[in-house]
């Protein structure tokens, strides 16, 4: 005899769940209260608004920076760079858990090679800077310079400001080292430190230059063991040289000195240096001058980059500027003509 007639199975069809993305909201309220109050967890969230591409998230950023305005100022901002394999991270973080356990907050940015491929940082200073990390008077912000003059994240000084905020009274920054373009490091920070190594050749030193005469003191790093001697010799040789250089700061005389992360010896002359800077700097009037220009050059530096952006996102640019290559590398058209024909009427 027949079955059953029956479009299915016997079995109850599952009902599909539509879903609907909601809105995310950002509560700009809770975040300033939280990072007044101290939370790192916070300041991170905040950093990574300011840090965003997505439109909603970088509104919200600014609106949050805006609020905080009046807590900020209060630190001492030191730059440290040097050439790769100085030991700045390992400098950082004997120099950075010293100053905490004196009861500072220490904030680190370190600004790290962008990853051609995701975007992010390679090194990672938090892997490298463990003890410090954990430390809680620390907080550690690894950011991807990508590809910013200088190895500087363009949000680096807003960054900055947050940890002000957030109480940290010693601001290290953290740099690439990638040469003379280290100015734009120079160019948000109090102080300047440049980090150096023992033996690296005449050639080298003279590729340095352009550094030392913007730096406030230079550290002969890694002074220890065999290498001590050489370090102490190496210390009188920038000592000469540095009275033919034109000094960084009006008023104060860049020094040299040593220093051994490795056995924590020279880290508090360091110290005492930069405090006796910001006295003397404080006392003259350099230090808010220095300050209110450095804040004005962020300001054109900003309207450059909103140029930039404004021109290639106006409709048909980036296809003329594709265009204008081509004819370019084939030799139709000089470079002048091809930059006259982008901002022609026509």
């Amino acid at each position: 005899m027949n079955g059953i007639e029956s479009s299915h199975d016997g079995m109850v069809a599952p009902t599909r769940k539509r879903f609907v993305k909601k809105e995310r909201t950002i509560e700009i309220e809770d975040l300033y209260t939280e990072i007044l109050n101290g939370s790192r967890l916070h300041l991170s969230k905040a950093i990574t608004l300011l840090e965003s591409i997505n439109e909603t998230d970088k509104n919200a950023g600014q609106d949050l920076l805006k609020m905080l305005l009046p807590k900020t100022g209060n630190s001492i901002r030191i730059g440290i760079t040097g050439v790769p394999g100085a030991g700045k991270s390992t400098f950082i973080e004997a120099f950075g858990l010293q100053l905490a356990e004196l009861g500072h907050k220490v904030a680190v940015l370190a600004i790290d090679p962008s990853s051609t491929v995701t975007g992010g940082s390679i090194l990672g200073d938090k892997t490298r800077m463990e003890t410090l990390a954990r430390h809680k008077n620390a907080f550690i912000r690894p950011s991807p310079s990508s590809g910013t003059l200088g190895g500087v994240h363009r949000k680096t000084r807003e960054t900055m400001l947050l940890c002000e905020a957030a109480g940290y009274d010693i601001i290290l920054i953290e740099t690439v080292g990638v040469g003379q373009s280290e100015t734009v490091v120079r160019g948000m920070v109090d102080f300047f430190m440049l980090l150096v190594l023992t033996g690296a050749g005449d050639e080298l030193q003279g590729m340095k230059k352009g550094i030392m005469e913007l730096a406030d003191a230079i550290i002969v790093h890694k002074a220890d063991g065999d290498n001590l001697k050489l370090a102490k010799k190496t210390v009188r040789e920038y000592s000469q040289l540095l009275h033919f250089l034109q000094p960084a700061t009006p008023g104060w005389t860049t020094t040299a000195m040593l220093v051994s992360s490795l056995q924590n010896t020279g880290l508090d002359q360091a110290w005492e240096t930069i405090t006796n800077f910001q006295k003397e700097m404080m006392a003259s009037g350099v230090w808010n001058e220095r300050r209110q220009i450095q804040t004005k050059d962020w300001f054109h530096s900003m309207i450059r980059d909103r140029l930039i952006d404004n021109f290639f996102s106006e409709k048909g640019k980036k296809e003329l500027v594709t265009d204008l290559e081509g004819q370019l590398l084939s030799g139709d058209i000089t470079v002048a003509n091809a930059v006259d024909r982008i901002f022609s009427n026509d």
